[in-house]
């Protein structure tokens, strides 16, 4: 089988997974999540959240403390982690710095006795997939950083895995190169069929290379879904603070109209009237004829939008504004906000943590 052609990938499935260090504190809690075969999900959540520890568990590198492991129809919960036909791309590279790019990424091939011949077609393949076909002679140590990258991705791949896992692969890249290597590895994950678990911490990242995202916090599941599911219908507080930028503020729900310190906003969501707190992504504010009343407190040009902070007497919030909704807005001025259609989100004002177990599971 060639690498460049669709792989058979697998699925993965976390059943009831909880890790403990003996500290008594949970690193990972109860986690369930079912990764089709061919999907890329990422794992986001701020440091410390669990992330890396579940990467790590699947990859075999750490032992649940309870709960199962399934790649494909295999329990692989207590298999090493050679045996589980998984390859890793480390935040760090993790190069061998006295080998060549060849010997890097044949590396695994050698280990596994693999023919000569086989070895040298398949590391051609891999470096041509990533675009180094022409470097298999360079030292790694003369590569730049994004180079570096694509050698530890093909290294990865040349082994033809079931499954691939991204742990911060990006991290030690300008904001540049992030942006270039992370549509290159989305691209190739897409040709080639490849189930990945992806972990990060930077949401934009998440949310640009992901077909699922699994939100984490305190070792549990705040929320899955798509990026533009978390994006404009965030199920808790931190989802909603944690994606993107985000103005919470309380506010009254009668069934129709959201209402914001006597303005009524028309809105449309499956949830009880009563008081609730209204999720408000700067961009989807706008001043208005009529709406909130709002003072200007600081007016910042960012280059694409313009950032205006407002006071409400609901409490500070912020917009991002075309040049078009800027002209003569300036500090101290009073003016009304209204809301773009689709705009704000509703939240029980006691939604504060989500399942850590998936609502619904995807074959």
């Amino acid at each position: 089988m060639n690498i460049g052609a669709k792989v058979t990938s697998a699925a993965v499935i976390l059943q009831s997974v909880m890790k403990s260090f003996g500290t008594g504190a949970l690193a990972v809690d109860n986690i369930g999540l079912t990764i089709a075969p061919g999907e890329l999900v990422t794992l986001l959540g701020p440091s410390g959240c669990g992330k890396t520890t579940t990467l790590r568990m699947i990859a075999g590198l750490e032992d649940p403390t309870s709960g199962a492991i399934v790649i494909g129809d295999e329990d692989v919960t207590h298999l090493p982690a050679e045996k589980r036909d998984v390859t890793m791309v480390f935040q760090s590279y993790a190069l061998f710095p006295h080998m060549n790019v060849f010997s890097n990424v044949a590396y695994g091939l050698r280990v596994a006795r693999r023919p000569r011949v086989e070895i040298a077609d398949r590391v051609a393949e891999a470096l041509s997939l990533v675009g180094l076909g022409d470097y298999a002679e360079r030292a790694v140590d003369a590569l730049s950083g994004g180079q570096q990258q694509r050698v530890a991705l093909a290294r990865a791949l040349v082994m033809k895995p079931r499954v691939i896992l991204f742990d911060e692969p990006l991290s030690n890249l300008d904001a540049k190169l992030r942006h270039h290597v992370r549509a290159e590895i989305r691209a190739l994950q897409q040709r080639l069929g490849l189930t990945a678990v992806y972990v990060t911490h930077d949401q934009e990242e998440a949310l640009a290379i992901s077909d699922r995202v699994v939100v984490m916090n305190s070792g549990r599941i705040e929320q899955i879904g798509t990026p533009r599911e978390l994006y404009r219908q965030p199920a808790t507080r931190f989802v909603a603070d944690f994606i993107g930028s985000a103005n919470i503020v309380s506010g009254e729900w009668d069934g129709t109209d959201v209402i914001l310190d006597g303005a009524k906003f028309p809105h449309s969501q499956d949830i009880a009237p009563g008081p609730v707190s209204v999720v408000l992504r700067p961009e989807s504010l706008r001043p208005a004829k009529k709406g909130l009343a709002a003072t200007v407190t600081a007016v910042s040009f960012l280059g694409a939008t313009t950032e205006v902070e407002f006071d409400t007497v609901i409490g500070a919030v912020t917009a991002l504004l075309p040049d078009q909704d800027v002209a003569g807005l300036c500090p101290g001025q009073n003016v009304s906000l209204g809301i773009i259609e689709g705009g704000l989100h509703l939240l029980r004002p006691d939604t504060v943590t989500g399942s850590s177990v998936e609502p619904r599971l995807r074959a």
